[in-house]
Order: structure tokens, then C-alpha cells, then sequence
């Protein structure tokens, strides 16, 4: 028995030299700015203005006045937040994109229509009619006001991502479950909403990070301190005529990190999510 050789590999052709070349440039001009962020919380008070790329001595202390300096408790309202806001999306968008992907009712395509519509609107162009309305209702300063302004503005997107990644599952797969005796809601969430994980992921992954970064509405409805979310609070190093830039990155890399390890551990639903709908 003899044993072929394996075949020589030849060299990368031109065009895949320039373009993994290319894909390093784009990817170190998009991490530029986070190594910068990192080296320069790690540099102390009085470094900040040398120009050298590494600091003499890395000021890990940077990293624990985050912890000894109140700020941690704003890092909590920043995840009930982020949290709340998820909860209430999944909770208004699975029924309403399984229905408009299941049901042909009449004023179907203008319901989805006008819910692309609210995806045009900003939450800046409406603060003052925002503010109002929670004034009336005693919600300015609360967890609350900040939960349901992120879901509003986040249920679009989850109810077309979900809508399309229904209407991808074959209807006979539920039939099958109606003639085994399964009701509509059994049906559902045993064999519909498995299946479409990859969509429900990706819906609450993009409603998270939405509400985890939300700055103006948060700055607008929030005045105390301790209700304040981080990315309200870290504004706090920002001074009129002095900038902590240390603790300021410090915070930002704390306040970074959870959003890039939650990203990381499902990036490949996230990505099935998003191409929903389009293979049939």
C-alpha cells in the first residue's frame, strides 16, 4: 500500500494577501481606541501627558477606586436596566412577531409597516414630551422610567428580527405537533421557540447593549446620584476646567468588558439571528 504524498500548498495568491492585510488594518483601527482607553487608565495622574505609548508604572489603583468610590452601585442600575428593558422587549415582541408570522389578518402588513415606522424616531427628538409624561406619573429619577423608554425604543427591532425568524420555520412542524395533541401554546414553546432561538438571542443581545449604552434619556430622567446608571455617572469625571481621564477610561473599560464577554459567548446565534429569513 502506498502512501500519496500530500499535495504542496502553494503560495496565497495576491488577492488574499491584500485582503487579509486589509481585514488587519480595518480590525487594528477599530481596536486602536480600546488599547488607548486601557493604556491610559492604567497610567497615573502624572503621566497623562507624556508621549509615550506605555506607561513607567501601571496605576492599578485606577481600577479599584471604581470599586471603593461608589461607582458600583451605579454599574447596578446600569444592569437592571439593561435587564429590565430585555425582559419587557421578549415579553411584548415574542407574541406579537409569532402572531403577524403565523396569522394573515387584515391591516398585517400595516402593523409592521408602522412598527418599522417607531424605529425612525429617537429618543432625543422626543425628551421633552418624555420627561413630561413620566412627571405625570411620578416616575422621573426611578429605574422604572429607564426601563420601559429602552423597551419601547428597542421593540421594533426585536419584532421584525423575531418575525422574520418565524416565518422561516416550516408551519408543518407545528401541525405535526397539533395532530400529536399539542395545543397552539405547546406547539410554541416546545417546538417553534427552540428553533428560533437563534432569533430570540439575537433580539436580546442588541436590546441589552442598546439600553447598557444609553446615555441622553438616562442623563434627562435621572437627578440623583445613587439612581444614576454608569454612562451617567461616569460623566461625573468630566469637570469644567479638569478632565480625570484615568479614572474616567477605568470606568470604561469596567463598564466595556461584561457587553464584549456577553457578545463573545453567543456571537454565532447572534449571527444566525441576523440572517434570518433570508435563505426559504
Amino acid at each position: 500500500m502506498t502512501v500519496q504524498p500530500l499535495p504542496r500548498r502553494g503560495l496565497p495568491s495576491i488577492r488574499t494577501v491584500v485582503v487579509a492585510a486589509s481585514a488587519y488594518v480595518v480590525a487594528f483601527v477599530f481596536l486602536f481606541p480600546y488599547l488607548v482607553m486601557i493604556l491610559t487608565a492604567l497610567r497615573p495622574q502624572d503621566e497623562l501627558r507624556d508621549p509615550t505609548y506605555l506607561p513607567s508604572t501601571f496605576a492599578w489603583s485606577n481600577f479599584t477606586d471604581f470599586w471603593t468610590g461608589g461607582l458600583v452601585g451605579n454599574l447596578g442600575v446600569t444592569l437592571q436596566v439593561a435587564a429590565g428593558s430585555t425582559v419587557l422587549v421578549l415579553l411584548v415582541a415574542l407574541p406579537a412577531a409569532y402572531y403577524t408570522a403565523r396569522f394573515d389578518f387584515r391591516g398585517r402588513t400595516a402593523f409592521l409597516i408602522l412598527v418599522l415606522v417607531t424605529q425612525m424616531f429617537q429618543p432625543t427628538a422626543m425628551l421633552v414630551g418624555i420627561y413630561r409624561e413620566f412627571f405625570q406619573l411620578g416616575l422621573v429619577d426611578s429605574v422604572w422610567s429607564l426601563i420601559l423608554v429602552n423597551g419601547g425604543f428597542n421593540l421594533a427591532f426585536a419584532v421584525w428580527i423575531l418575525n422574520a425568524y418565524f416565518s422561516s420555520i416550516p408551519r408543518e412542524l407545528e401541525e405535526a405537533a397539533f395532530m400529536d395533541g399539542a395545543g397552539r401554546a405547546g406547539a410554541l414553546f416546545r417546538i417553534t421557540l427552540p428553533l428560533a432561538m437563534p432569533g430570540v438571542v439575537t433580539a436580546l443581545i442588541f436590546t441589552f447593549i442598546a439600553a447598557w449604552n444609553e446615555f441622553v434619556v438616562a442623563l434627562t430622567l435621572t437627578t440623583s446620584p445613587e439612581n444614576q446608571p454608569l454612562t451617567v455617572a461616569l460623566n461625573s469625571f468630566i469637570g469644567q476646567y479638569q478632565v480625570d481621564w484615568q479614572n474616567l477610561f477605568a470606568g470604561s473599560v469596567i463598564a466595556t468588558v461584561p457587553v464584549i464577554i456577553l457578545f463573545a459567548l453567543i456571537e454565532r446565534k447572534v449571527v444566525g439571528g441576523l440572517t434570518a429569513g433570508s435563505i426559504k
